[in-house]
């Protein structure tokens, strides 16, 4: 039999696996990955929220999932400054992520950064802030995300479908080509230069 591990340790582990997501997790999924029982995972978030009070994180419970969020004292200045960022153009970076996942489809970062050359996570993020791209699990690999189109964002551009995006063909077999003429290897362990 296995021995219990201390709460506090608990509340380690539970923060980074909720630092690591960067969303929610369901309650069974967490006491799973930790592992532990549902009373010792309920001490290990209360002592979790209580070492996080008065720092810029809370954590955020409902009956079957949690999440670390802004706490409520340090999101006024983070909506000020996140409205700043979307005041701004998306300019050249987002106007060419935005082509690639609309051309390519659901993309990962590294496929992004590896069309654009650049890093492009800043610019993903100002994206996604802005309701243009969504984000959802890789079905190939759980270790990272993919990137594609909103509703909303063919509804400002007036299409039904990418499809209807001007010379579609054509620019996604460029594109393609590109992409067999160079191989793409998405965990090569190379990084990308630049910022965007």
């Amino acid at each position: 039999m296995n021995a219990s591990i201390p709460t506090e340790e608990l509340a380690k582990r539970a923060e980074a696996f909720l630092f690591a997501e960067g969303g929610e997790i369901s309650r069974k999924k967490l006491a799973s990955l930790l592992p532990c029982k549902e009373g010792e995972l309920k001490s290990a978030l209360q002592s979790l929220s209580e070492r996080l009070k008065g720092s810029g994180i809370a954590l955020i419970e409902t009956d079957t999932a949690v999440s670390l969020a802004v706490s409520p004292d340090a999101s006024g200045i983070v909506q000020e400054a996140l409205k700043r960022e979307l005041d701004r153009d998306i300019g050249d970076a987002g106007l060419e992520v935005l082509a690639i996942v609309l051309y390519m489809g659901p993309s990962t970062r590294a496929l992004v950064d590896y069309i654009r050359g650049v890093n492009s996570s800043s610019t993903l993020r100002n994206l996604l802030a802005r309701g243009l791209l969504e984000r959802t699990g890789n079905p190939e690999d759980a270790r990272e995300y993919l990137y594609r189109p909103t509703v909303n964002l063919l509804a400002h551009l007036g299409i039904a479908n990418v499809n209807q995006l001007p010379d579609y063909a054509t620019i996604l077999s460029e594109l393609t080509t590109f992409e067999q003429k160079s191989p793409f290897e998405p965990h090569d362990g190379t990084s990308t230069a630049g910022n965007n």
